[in-house]
């Protein structure tokens, strides 16, 4: 019986039903609490929500985009004139483009037998046998033929390799640095789509061709200019030109477009930031290099000349943010503020309770249980009594025809 009282309890105090009851509790203290987290809930909603974040708005954050890159400069290395074709690569590109600014060049590279670099683990040997026929190094630059050979005109030996001859790290040459880059420009086109709100913007002004060709992107100036120097690039991402000379590194460069489309649209321009990507300087993995080869015939023998280059490469990352007014992110945003009031009453009462109604006298004023038969039992009984008074003659006054 005791569990079916437990259950019969528990299901009609689910069935009950819990109405505010209205008490002024004239306390300063609390009356401060009250009306400062109120002041917190009402602020943070007018100034964060609906001024800060428009909650008012319908936002798209995944717009469609488009980029295209290309090089533009010309210097001289020694006696050789170098344009976009020889130091970037692609030569137009996409939302990745390198810029080559220092190389180590191996030239009149052919197929052959020649001996494996000294560096190489278990390629030094004195005699054929410490050289397995067939056996790979994939730190090696080729495949062994089981000869031990002398490296190249030194006295010792290393284990013969198959590979392209002479070997890069014997033969390559470092060629100087491409200082002259530090002016080169890098053309960005950016075509950024809103297909939520059908609007279709260009980080690019149309404005002449001349002028194109010419200006150089300024904050100020010039925003709709989309000339970058690789120096300005350099500069912004805080790295030293010559320091990336050397080792070469990636810089992303980052377009952002946020735009309220309450006002006119042509009035949303992107901003540009730029960071380094790759890891710190100080590491010895900060670099960035890249190999690729040029080949080519003489007397019916195929030669390459192989260039492992270091440069700069750009990673170009849109990011796009656009608002507009609609009706039902409004609502919704207004009525959980509204709700979000009832938070003070919450942290109010439970002020109350906790650390003001220390005999329990709110306690007893706030909470009240009635039931049914209290509500009937509360109702006063009244009893009516009808006093007839009667008013002129007791005789009736009865007309002929009518039956007694």
């Amino acid at each position: 019986m005791g569990f079916q009282d437990l259950l019969n309890d528990c299901i009609l105090g689910f069935c009950n039903y819990e109405t505010p009851k209205i008490i002024v509790v004239k306390n300063r203290t609390l009356g401060i609490i009250y009306r400062g987290v109120q002041f917190l809930v009402i602020t943070y909603f007018i100034w964060y929500v609906f001024i800060s974040q428009k909650a008012y708005q319908e936002i798209e954050t995944r717009p469609q985009s488009s980029v295209h890159t290309q090089m533009r400069g010309t210097a001289m290395l020694g006696d050789n004139v170098l344009d976009m074709v020889e130091y970037v690569r692609p030569s137009e590109g996409g939302d990745v483009i390198s810029i080559i600014l220092r190389r180590e060049v191996t030239h009149n590279q052919t197929l052959g037998v020649c001996a494996e670099h000294y560096s190489v683990p278990n390629a030094s040997c004195t005699k054929h046998s410490d050289c397995i026929e067939g056996d790979v190094d994939f730190s090696g630059n080729g495949r062994r033929t089981g000869r031990c050979v002398p490296y190249y005109n030194h006295t010792f030996k290393t284990c013969e390799i198959m590979t392209w001859c002479p070997i890069e790290s014997f033969a390559a040459v470092s060629e100087p640095v491409l200082e002259e880059a530090i002016n080169f420009t890098v053309f960005i086109k950016n075509t950024i789509h809103f297909s939520k709100f059908k609007v279709l913007r260009s980080n690019i002004k149309p404005k002449s061709m001349k002028y194109l060709r010419h200006c150089t992107y300024n904050e100020v100036t010039d925003p709709y200019c989309p000339n970058f120097r690789l120096g300005y690039i350099a500069q912004q991402a805080r790295e030293n030109f010559k320091e990336l000379c050397k080792t070469g590194g990636v810089i992303g460069v980052f377009i952002n477009w946020k735009c309220d489309f309450d006002l006119d649209p042509y009035d949303c321009i992107p901003t540009y930031s730029f960071r380094r990507l790759n890891l710190n300087k100080n590491s010895p993995l900060s670099g960035y290099d890249f190999r690729f080869a040029k080949y080519y015939h003489r007397d019916g023998k195929e030669f390459r000349t192989l260039i492992k280059a270091y440069g700069i490469r750009l990673d170009v990352i849109v990011h796009g943010h656009a608002g507009k007014f609609t009706l039902i992110p409004t609502i919704i945003n207004m009525v959980t503020a509204m709700t979000s009031v009832g938070i003070c009453s919450i942290i109010c009462d439970w002020v109350l309770l906790t650390f003001i109604d220390k005999n329990e006298v709110y306690s007893q004023k706030k909470f009240d249980e009635v039931s049914k038969e209290d509500a009937l039992a509360s109702i006063p009984m009244t009893t009516t009594e009808l006093t007839i008074t009667p008013y002129g003659s007791n005789h009736s006054d009865l007309s002929e025809g009518v039956a007694l």
